[in-house]
């Protein structure tokens, strides 16, 4: 059999003979089995409010935004911010480079990374499970809340994971609970930092953190540091969703039914498993060689590029503004700060932002400060056990033999079950501050992963897929510096420090 994928999309024919009528057409890529063509759906109009990017907003908006960016400002000042900018910049082309391969096939980046080569989307299932089965996210959230309200941190975390399977067990069409919820919260949010940004900053504050944005080439001397260096690389690894988060963007996009997944069932909860429709064993491809058909993949393309720019970028961009507002009055009102955070306290920085908040007027909006700390945790958390579940699933599901015995679905809640367990004995019988040993690996791998996501990206997108529809020079260029950027700042500061992301 013949599987370079350059061969086009066409029946197979033989010298002697005319193919049967019905011979079906297929796209060969890599070495598993062909995709069938099929019509591509109508694209919805360009611009919308909600979608799969809800996803990478709800998990982007984390730790990155809300403690690691705001401590970069409290210590060397908004002008930091220009590397915030190239990373999450950087963010929305891979975002829009993975939804090329999901929209074009209904295929997961995953399975595209197995046309390639198994083994690499092992490494990729592998990494997920050191990386994502602890639950900081719910932890630095809850710890927010004791602050609140004074119920032991552990006790809200434990209820918290117990909630988030429950709500997807029940589910009967997870995906479309999630973006639901997901789009609340994110909503809430933005409004919510935006409202305490208005109140405890200046106009001169606003000036100086969207000025910092372009202040290219900014390195204070305490940042080349072994102390600050590793904390620049995972301060840019996380500007927007890091690890394997954009990876999983693929699945969401394929289960709102973007492009070619509108050809894949979606996942349902655990409840409503049995309704689940079969799982088809590979994707599909369109005809790339139809100008009709390419004027609506034109039609997603503008989609999704409206998602990258406006609301991934956009929106996360406009909540770093307001942390970052915060912080410059959090470092008027607590001078002392910046020692603070070089003896290592990592609880300064947020104190000092709620200090700064509360001083705006009341000590109640420190208390909602605290507030909307807890529920990035929950927004996090939410967003990331489902994309770990879904992720771990459809590996599974397609490349584990015998897997598909069982439901997609009965695969999903499998997954999500067992992080929830595993996260709650972690919380129970594990370190009292949570699982803070793990952070140094999970920084490291899931930086290695982003530098190694990009270059599976460049293979992926530029052989499995038709010509047509292959990303131009440009974008190649930018996701190969992606993949040097994140790997040589990593290796060279695990080199040149001994020391991997702080």
């Amino acid at each position: 059999m013949d599987t370079s994928p350059d061969r086009a999309a066409t029946p197979q024919t033989s010298a002697a003979t005319s193919p049967p009528a019905q011979e079906e057409r297929v796209w060969h890529a890599g070495k598993l089995e062909p995709m069938p063509i099929r019509e591509l759906p109508d694209a919805p109009p360009s611009v919308h409010l909600i979608g799969p990017t809800v996803f990478l907003v709800a998990l982007g908006v984390g730790m990155g935004e809300s403690y690691m960016w705001p401590r970069l400002v409290l210590l060397f000042g908004p002008e930091i911010r220009w590397l915030f900018l190239i990373g999450v910049t950087l963010q929305a082309v891979v975002m829009l480079e993975m939804a090329r391969y999901a929209m074009a096939t209904g295929e997961s980046i995953f399975f595209g990374a197995a046309r390639v080569f198994k083994p690499l989307m092992w490494f990729f299932f592998v990494v997920a499970i050191l990386v994502y089965i602890w639950p900081g996210h719910l932890s630095a959230g809850a710890a927010a809340f004791e602050e609140i309200t004074g119920i032991p941190w552990v006790v809200t975390a434990c209820v918290g994971l117990v909630f988030v399977g429950v709500v997807f067990s029940l589910a009967k069409v997870v995906y479309n609970m999630l973006e639901k919820a997901l789009s609340l919260l994110i909503g809430l949010l933005v409004v919510g930092t935006a409202v305490v940004a208005a109140m405890v900053g200046s106009f001169n504050d606003l000036v100086s953190t969207i000025t910092g944005m372009f202040a290219f080439g900014y390195i204070p001397p305490e940042a080349m540091t072994a102390a600050w260096f590793p904390v620049i690389v995972g301060s840019i690894a996380f500007a927007g969703p890091s690890g394997m988060q954009q990876m999983w963007y693929t699945l969401h996009l394929r289960d709102s039914g973007a492009g070619m997944g509108a050809h894949i069932p979606r996942i349902r909860g655990l409840r409503h498993a049995g309704e689940e429709e079969s799982m088809p064993s590979r994707g599909f491809m369109f005809d790339t060689d139809d100008p009709a058909e390419m004027a609506k993949w034109r039609g997603w393309r503008r989609w999704v590029t409206f998602d990258a720019l406006l609301l991934f970028w956009g929106i996360t961009m406009l909540v770093t503004i307001s942390f970052t507002i915060i912080a410059q009055a959090a470092a008027r009102r607590s001078p002392d700060v910046q020692s603070l955070l070089r003896g290592e306290d990592r609880e300064a920085a947020l104190n000092a932002m709620a200090d700064a908040v509360a001083s705006a007027g009341s000590s109640v909006l420190g208390v909602i400060f605290l507030g909307f700390i807890a529920l990035i945790g929950l927004n996090a958390t939410l967003g990331l056990f489902d994309s770990f579940s879904r992720g771990q699933a459809d590996m599974t599901y397609f490349f584990v033999p015998g897997a598909r015995k069982l439901k997609m679905s009965h695969l999903y809640a499998i997954f999500l079950w067992g992080v929830i367990i595993f996260g709650i004995l972690i919380l129970l019988f594990g370190p009292a501050d949570g699982p803070a040993a793990i952070l140094d690996t999970l920084a490291f791998l899931s930086t290695f992963a982003m530098g190694a996501y990009c270059v599976t990206l460049l293979v992926v997108n530029n052989r499995m897929l038709p010509k047509p529809i292959r990303p131009r020079i440009w974008t190649n260029l930018i996701i190969g510096f992606g993949a040097f950027f994140y790997l040589g700042m990593l290796f060279y500061s695990l080199f040149r420090f001994g020391v991997v992301v702080g």
